[in-house]
């Protein structure tokens, strides 16, 4: 069985919202690798996908490279990617938001109030469900492997927890 995720608040793309620290590394990854599974399951008229940082040490810059290169060796177009810092505004436009790490949690939870709508991005793993997404910022490459596979096994378990809200009535 899949981990629900909460009922969209209102008609319209379901929004989920990505959060790490800086925005440069593990939101930004989970974020390029989500949105590429929503188009490739044709969804992406239904869902949208966004990440941003609890800090703004790095708004407006692009992917830490590690990340980068990461993702362009799996094959993925991370050049987008500009860091953006979470603020009051992304709760009422998300209809979720998914924290990396127990912190990036707290955080949000005290800046929103609520906890019914932000969760641990890794929540949805199926291999360890609640596990928190290391911050490879300051490792070496195998860190950024690492996330990868965790954030790839996570988004389609969010996919399938996607097609199941969006199934709902």
């Amino acid at each position: 069985m899949t981990r629900a995720l909460p009922p969209a608040r209102v008609a319209g793309p379901y929004a989920i919202g990505l959060v790490c620290l800086g925005n440069i590394c593990r939101s930004p990854m989970a974020d390029v690798v989500l949105a590429a599974r929503v188009v490739e399951a044709g969804l992406d008229d239904r869902v949208t996908v966004a990440s941003c940082g609890t800090g703004d040490w790095h708004v407006g810059q692009p992917m830490d490279r590690r990340a980068a290169a990461t993702l362009t060796s799996a094959g993925y177009d991370p050049s987008r990617h500009r860091a953006q810092q979470l603020d009051a505004s992304w709760f009422p436009r998300f209809d979720v938001l998914l924290a990396m790490d127990a912190a990036n949690l707290a955080d949000v939870t005290s800046l929103t109030g609520e906890r019914g709508r932000v969760l641990l991005f890794r929540s949805f793993d199926p291999l360890e469900p609640g596990g928190e997404v290391p911050d490879p910022y300051y490792g070496g490459d195998s860190g950024f492997e690492e996330v990868l596979a965790m954030v790839q096994r996570t988004s389609e378990s969010i996919l399938a927890a996607l097609r199941e809200e969006l199934a709902r009535p």
